[in-house]
Formats: structure tokens, C-alpha cells, sequence
């Protein structure tokens, strides 16, 4: 009886330290977002990012940020990840920004650190953190020179249809 309650002692420290590891270096995920429920904003297209100062990793930036909409003077959630030598987080730091402040989007090596910077458009979008070139990006959900583009097949059909007026016009 006693190598029974020994043995399930053992099994069950061994299943709360596999569960504590899991727990403290997980990522944070959008699971972890208990309830996002839409509120009124303080101003048109308002918009929340996460937002910390130098947290030691993302988990921990998102987990403490703070639930508030973004100044009106701002369009993007800006993240800045830097990394040891060995690809670890050393600290994140997130907030919301202008057009301007997402100029540097990428990664480049910083003396013995990699710093990876990345830019969005929309509510809550810098839930995760860059760690390589190709997540170190500026991505917005419209053009930003709001230029209004053409498709090459919509240019055809409407030359096309000039044409076709064009020549029933002239005969």
C-alpha cells in the first residue's frame, strides 16, 4: 500500500512539473484572450493594440497589457522583439503608432542582439511577435498611397465596350 501512495506521488509531481514547464514557456495565443467583446469606441475607426514597455517575452507583454483604445493620432500596433544570440526574447515592447514609426519594419543584427520591428492594421493584430525577417513586416488591410487600382481584365472589357461604342457611333 505504501509503494502504491509513493508511486502516485511520484506520478502526479512528475505530471505538475511537466504542466508548470508547459505553462511558463508558452507563447501567449489568442486563446488566451478570455473574452474580446466590442465596446463603443472613443472615436471613429477606433482600434486597441497590446501594448507593453520592455517585457521580458510576449507572453508576458500580452498577458499585462493594458484593455484601452489607441490616441486618435495613431493607425498601427507597433511591435519591437530583441533577441539574444541564441534566438531567445529579451524584451518586447509594444504600443500603438503612426504611419511614420512603422517606416523600419524588418529585422537587423544590433551588436550581439537580433531586433526584429513589425507593423499592423487593426484591432489587436500584434498578438504575436516577430522573430525572423519574414514575420518583420508592415502590413496594413488597405493601400497605403490609397491610390484606387484597376484590373488588367477590367481595363480590357472596358476598352472593349469603348470600342465597340466607338464604332457603332461612327458607322
Amino acid at each position: 500500500m505504501e509503494a502504491c501512495l509513493k508511486l502516485t506521488g511520484l506520478l502526479l509531481g512528475t505530471l505538475l512539473s511537466d504542466w508548470l514547464t508547459a505553462v511558463l514557456s508558452r507563447d501567449f495565443t489568442l486563446a488566451d484572450i478570455v473574452q474580446l467583446h466590442l465596446s463603443a469606441t472613443p472615436h471613429p475607426g477606433g482600434f486597441k493594440c497590446f501594448t507593453c514597455e520592455d517585457a521580458e517575452d510576449n507572453y508576458s507583454c500580452n498577458r499585462w497589457a493594458p484593455d484601452k483604445y489607441c490616441p486618435r493620432d495613431t493607425e498601427f500596433c507597433y511591435t519591437h522583439h530583441r533577441m539574444n544570440g541564441d534566438g531567445e526574447s529579451v524584451s518586447v515592447t509594444k504600443r500603438c503608432v503612426s504611419r511614420d514609426e512603422c517606416v523600419s519594419a524588418g529585422c537587423m543584427q544590433h551588436e550581439a542582439h537580433m531586433v526584429c520591428t513589425s507593423c499592423c492594421e487593426g484591432n489587436i493584430c500584434n498578438l504575436p511577435v516577430p522573430w525572423n525577417k519574414t514575420e518583420a513586416i508592415f502590413s496594413t488591410n488597405s493601400p497605403l498611397n490609397r491610390v484606387i487600382r484597376v484590373s488588367p481584365g477590367k481595363v480590357a472589357s472596358l476598352s472593349i465596350i469603348i470600342i465597340f461604342f466607338m464604332r457603332n457611333n461612327f458607322d
